[in-house]
């Protein structure tokens, strides 16, 4: 049975508890989903949802403080960190209820072999299963949920043990936005309820953000039911260097990628650092310097820029990893022991090519920094991994940029900039990293019924969803 408990990951204290939920109030809650899908899901307009989207994203600017307090509390994040958080979640709302016309407009289809008109008209599917982490705990649920409540899905959503506190708070927004009960709904389901929820008729389909062993097993399950699946399972980010006109900025770029967020855990966050042979050097020099006068601190504080990890066995796990990283052969320059859920930041450098624990996803303020002889060499560092979620390159050469871009194995390449996610970007990966993606159009696109209308001689459409001023039609 899943235990779903508040621990400060501070000291360790369980502050609060909660029981998983009976088996008859998860059937009551997959009733009153599926219903409020017939009702509102099928029925509601677009700007209705859109209006209801868009009270989301205020009332969670104007409770932004409450939210980063929980979060902080659940999972270690600096309060001020957690602010961002919450805003940047707000501002998906804000996306989603700005453009949901344009999204959901029919789609014209040029008709070729016949009379008539064809249009594409995208609606909703059904009652989708959320299994969400526990490292952005408001920012991962509306990246899956906002574009599906948008679409007219009704959300079941499971969060992780350590954070219910965040997601009853969550739920209680979208209430008081206007979500009709039914919605959005908070189950603190255990893993056997999970497989329940997936293989229930009316759950058309399932997004799962969180480890590639749970993402095996939720496809899995999935599979034997036939139902749609999301995956993001984290990634071994590279952090490539080719060139650079300010060194200083590419070394405060590449801590920001790493260090100065969430300890470090973070899906796309660099965890290898590439760089070229005749910049190495410099590069580790003042990488280390700069975390030398970084010590982990109170995430209460509105100054601390790294805080604990997300719980004492979060940090046991990730020292274990660096021990095996370094009993293979790689060198320590810097790091140190931990207390409880702190933990130091870290550089190893001198890592083999047979050192099977760095090609693990290190989830915490940990950096492998490798050497590269050439760009061809970074290039094949880079995909030497079996994920593919997030990559950077910093080069001062925009063909260079260009041609490494393509080459690298991952869902997204960031040149020469850290923090530009939006929205309105797309988010996903390859490989061992998932399928599927979140945010932006492309968000829109997983789970919902791409229905074709062809309308013959005579027929006149309905002017639902209209298309947008200027749209052509799709050869």
């Amino acid at each position: 049975m899943n235990s779903y408990a508040v621990v400060d990951p501070r000291t360790g204290t369980t502050l609060r508890e909660y029981p998983a939920l009976a088996d008859a109030e998860l059937t009551a809650v997959l009733d009153r989903v599926a219903a409020t899908y017939r009702s509102w899901g099928r029925t509601s307009q677009v700007e209705e949802r859109a209006g209801l989207l868009r009270r989301a994203g205020q009332l969670h600017l104007e409770n932004r403080d409450e939210l980063a307090a929980v979060i902080s509390r659940e999972m270690g994040k600096p309060v001020a960190q957690a602010r961002g958080e919450v805003e940047f979640t707000a501002a998906i709302y804000a996306y989603y209820a700005d453009h949901a016309r344009t999204l959901l407009a029919d789609e014209p289809l040029a008709v070729e072999m016949g009379p008539g008109t064809a249009v594409l008209r995208r609606s909703s599917l059904g009652v989708l299963l959320g299994v969400m982490p526990w490292n952005y705990p408001c920012y991962q649920v509306a990246r899956f949920a906002a574009p599906n409540l948008m679409i007219g899905n009704t959300i079941l959503l499971k969060p992780a043990p350590q954070c219910p506190d965040s997601a009853a708070a969550i739920s209680a927004l979208l209430v008081e936005a206007g979500f009709p009960a039914g919605a959005f709904e908070s189950v603190h389901a255990t893993h056997a309820q999970v497989e329940r929820v997936i293989a229930d008729p009316r759950v058309v389909g399932v997004s799962l953000t969180g480890s590639d062993r749970a993402g095996s097993l939720v496809a899995e399950a999935a599979g034997r039911h036939l139902k749609k699946v999301v995956l993001e399972l984290g990634g071994s980010d590279p952090f490539i260097v080719l060139s650079t006109d300010d060194l200083d900025a590419t070394v405060s770029a590449a801590l920001a990628a790493r260090f100065y967020e969430n300890a470090g855990q973070i899906c796309t966050g660099a965890k290898r650092f590439i760089v070229i042979d005749d910049l190495h050097d410099a590069f580790v020099s003042r990488m280390t310097a700069a975390l030398a006068r970084l010590a982990p601190e109170d995430p209460a504080r509105e100054e601390t820029v790294l805080g604990p990890l997300s719980s004492e066995a979060a940090a046991e796990r990730l020292e274990g990893q660096v021990l095996r990283v370094v009993e293979a052969g790689a060198t320590m320059l810097l790091g140190g022991p931990r207390e409880g859920a702190f933990f130091p930041p870290t550089v190893l450098t001198d890592i083999g090519p047979d050192n099977e624990a760095a090609r693990e996803e290190l989830f915490g303020p940990v950096a492998l920094v490798y050497r590269a002889g050439s760009e061809d060499d970074a290039v094949r560092l880079a995909n030497d991994t079996p994920y593919g979620l997030g990559s950077y390159l910093f080069t001062t050469d925009p063909v260079q940029a260009e041609r490494v871009a393509d080459r690298i194995e991952a869902g997204m390449v960031n040149i020469n900039i850290v923090g530009g996610d939006e929205p309105g970007l797309p988010f996903g990966g390859v490989k061992r990293s998932g399928f599927g993606r979140e945010l932006g159009r492309l968000g829109v696109e997983e789970f919902v019924n791409r229905k074709l209308i062809r309308i013959g001689p005579g027929g006149e459409p309905s002017g639902r969803n209209e298309p947008a001023a200027g749209v052509t039609p799709v050869r």
